[in-house]
């Protein structure tokens, strides 16, 4: 990767970040403080999609300051060292967390009345696309593992 790409991929990084603050420190306190009272399974689908927000957000930081962090490594030319995967394992984890959340979430609307049997498959749907996510992110991980262990062995014979 050239350092306009890297560039690039930090600018598009800080946004994100940017746009996840703003949606937990900004968006769910102003739909909190403005939420009209309504009857108890409306507050439960209300609250727990907020708290589901809340948590994506988490998820996306993690993510973001894992991929800045390889990001450099890449800069830097020493993305193949190992000391990389303690980067990458995080992100598996968060896919794995996001996916729990999305059932979760799923569960607890399929559980209403007022949300569309659609929408429930489309969250679930979603869920299973953030476990695709975590296994293709393992892949990687062990294709890392591999081209450390080839460099590593590279460098003793050279």
């Amino acid at each position: 990767m050239g350092k306009l790409s890297i560039l690039c991929l930090k600018i598009i990084l800080a946004i994100a970040t940017a746009g996840a603050l703003f949606v937990q420190f900004g968006m769910i306190p102003m739909i909190i403080f403005n939420d009209s009272h309504g009857t108890g399974a409306e507050r439960l689908v209300s609250g727990s999609f907020l708290a589901y927000l809340f948590i994506a957000g988490l998820i996306i930081e993690a993510c973001v300051y894992c991929v800045w962090k390889l990001a450099t490594r890449v800069r830097r030319g020493t993305v193949f060292d190992p000391a990389s995967l303690r980067y990458v394992s995080p992100i598996i984890f968060a896919f794995v967390i996001g996916a729990l959340a999305t059932f979760t979430l799923a569960a607890i609307f399929a559980s209403s009345s007022e949300i569309a049997p659609g929408i429930v498959l489309l969250i679930g749907g979603a869920g299973v696309l953030m476990i695709g996510i975590s296994f293709i992110v393992l892949v990687l991980r062990h294709l890392l593992e591999q081209a450390a262990q080839l460099r590593t062995e590279l460098g003793e014979v050279i």
